[in-house]
């Protein structure tokens, strides 16, 4: 059994943990909630330029665009949104555990896919298993501008028009809320299912022609598609940093309440026992 001295040493290291941990917490909750703003933010834009979009695509026109076209899948490319630190729960390998299991489960040579990692946990795990990168971006900001994310987001969308990759896929933790974060894998090159985003009643007038907007348009589009998943994503990742460091807390603080009820236990046993031996002394002399 540990002595007194040990367990009260315990006691007061865990104390210190459990402080640095609910300080850990709050930061965490901080920016989440600016996060949060952020990520909501974003969402009238996207869908804006998403019903301009659709509105030229489905117009009664000959308009057409090669992001709009399917085309024979020769290889493709997965684009991963993971955070740059740990203490995030099973944040980052959840999304990880998702992309090996695609990969393993599509491909069968390393010909046919090429991922671009978003965060230092993604791009190390490529590494560390051979994983073939076209791509990568390490330290990105807690609260991500545009600007962060443009040049990497234009040079995965401009490999689709060159024809390096046939197909876009992006990975990441779309935030639900606080408490809850849901792996999302969906493909955003070849465009699909514009159909359900069309303006209804809406009549626009171009200028220059159709043919020309949707030439600008189109890679904007994609491009904020990324974006807005890497906000998304922000938002889930100081989330769950949130609730990892509340359970750790929480977890420290129960373990304090049964260190000190073995501590004080213990110190009762040797005060017992030092009375104990006290009584036999008198008792000999007696």
């Amino acid at each position: 059994m540990a002595s007194l001295r040990d367990l009260k040493a315990r006691i007061d290291s865990t104390k210190k943990t459990k402080k640095i941990t609910g300080a850990m917490q709050m930061v965490s909750a901080s920016k989440m909630s600016k996060a949060e703003q952020n990520a909501k933010g974003f969402v009238p834009y996207a869908d804006k330029i998403q019903e301009v979009v659709a509105s030229i695509a489905n117009s009664n026109t000959d308009v057409s665009h090669p992001m709009l076209n399917k085309r024979e899948v020769k290889k493709t490319a997965y684009l991963v949104i993971t955070s740059d630190r740990g203490l995030v729960g099973a944040y980052n390998s959840n999304i990880l555990r998702n992309l090996f299991q695609t990969i393993e489960k599509r491909h069968n040579s390393k010909d046919e896919y090429t991922v671009i990692a978003v965060g230092r946990k993604g791009y190390d795990f490529c590494k560390k298993r051979d994983l073939p990168m076209s791509n990568s971006i390490i330290g990105m900001a807690d609260h991500p501008t545009f600007n962060d994310i443009k040049e990497l987001a234009s040079e995965t969308v401009q490999m689709y028009s060159d024809g390096e990759i046939d197909e876009l896929n992006i990975i990441y933790n779309h935030y639900v809320s606080a408490i809850s974060q849901k792996v999302t894998a969906k493909k955003l090159l070849p465009i699909e299912n514009l159909d359900a985003h069309a303006a209804v009643n809406n009549d626009y007038e171009y200028d220059p022609d159709q043919e020309q907007i949707l030439e600008v348009l189109l890679p904007q589009y994609a491009e904020s598609l990324i974006f807005g998943a890497l906000l998304d994503g922000k938002a889930s990742e100081h989330a769950a940093s949130m609730t990892a460091m509340r359970s750790a807390t929480d977890n420290a603080g129960e373990l304090i309440d049964d260190l000190s009820l073995t501590y004080n236990r213990a110190r009762q046993a040797a005060i017992t026992q030092e009375i104990t031996e006290i009584s036999g002394g008198v008792a000999a002399l007696e």
